[in-house]
């Protein structure tokens, strides 16, 4: 069964990888919870290697190999390269600094904000105030994962294996998302579940983002092999590169040692290179 020339179990798993990446915000919640301090070292270097995934898919295939190829025109992709860094500018400015999730937190700096909070002479001191810092982090990260859920989801219909790899680069930088969401929830309201339902909600902007995303351009889109695609992953290229400079390496300086940092971003560079080079 196919719709637009797109088979049924490949839509599905592509909204099903989505759904994957998406829900890794409560993955987040969990460390949060059951976590006294962040694995600085850890989110150091997982970060840093998602930046470099990013970074390589987007300039190597997406772009140079994709986008070039498919899109009418080169100057077409390279405008799309840079209108995809243009939407992700308005996004980002669009959201206040604390609850943008492009403002990555550790646990502490988190408990640290919460502490204050606590003080009547803070503008924000009590549970109510508290619950609606959480509800709005919530409302943001969701506003942010929309179009990445659309990302994941036109990668993997397009080529499965590439879906799957910015699906985890994407899940990867989801993770402290979580934590910035759950965290004011919980102490607002002292309960875990409800910061973990929050955590895991907000998530589910990618496989809405996906959907909604897939059932707008389906009418521009005929298949697999479709031009259009070469626009599309133009755009994606650009909002990944942006992702990748603006959010996942600074996150991943300010977790850890400069060094692992790049040495994750190296790693994952290199293990893009030789997976496309192996399955090319």
């Amino acid at each position: 069964m196919t719709l637009n020339g797109f088979e049924l179990t490949a839509i599905l798993f592509a909204f099903g990888l989505t759904t994957l990446a998406g829900l890794s915000t409560g993955i987040g919640g969990f460390m949060a919870f059951f976590t006294k301090h962040t694995n600085k070292k850890f989110l150091t270097a997982a970060l840093g290697f998602a930046a470099g995934v990013m970074i390589y898919i987007s300039f190597v295939e997406l772009l140079a190999n994709e986008a070039f190829d498919m899109a009418p025109s080169k100057l077409v992709a390279v405008a799309a390269f840079f209108g995809g860094i243009l939407l992700a500018i308005i996004v980002d400015n669009l959201i206040p600094e604390f609850d943008n999730p492009h403002e990555l937190h550790t646990v502490e700096e988190v408990e640290e904000f919460i502490e204050e909070t606590k003080d009547e002479s803070s503008p924000i001191h009590d549970a109510g105030e508290l619950h609606r810092t959480g509800i709005f982090s919530a409302l943001a990260i969701f506003l942010h994962n929309f179009p990445e859920g659309l990302i994941t989801f036109l990668a993997a219909l397009y080529d499965p294996l590439l879906g799957i790899t910015i699906a985890i680069a994407i899940a990867i930088h989801n993770i402290p998302e979580g934590i910035a969401v759950s965290m004011p929830l919980y102490y607002a309201s002292g309960s875990r579940k409800k910061g973990l339902l929050y955590s895991f909600l907000a998530g589910c902007a990618e496989p809405i983002g996906a959907f909604v995303g897939f059932w707008l351009l389906l009418p521009f889109l005929s298949g697999p092999e479709d031009p259009a695609f070469g626009i599309v992953f133009g755009a994606v290229a650009g909002i990944m590169v942006y992702v990748a400079l603006d959010e996942l390496l600074p996150a991943a300086e300010k977790y850890g040692e400069h060094h692992l940092s790049i040495y994750g971003l190296i790693l994952g560079m290199f293990i893009m290179a030789v997976s496309l080079l192996m399955l090319g």
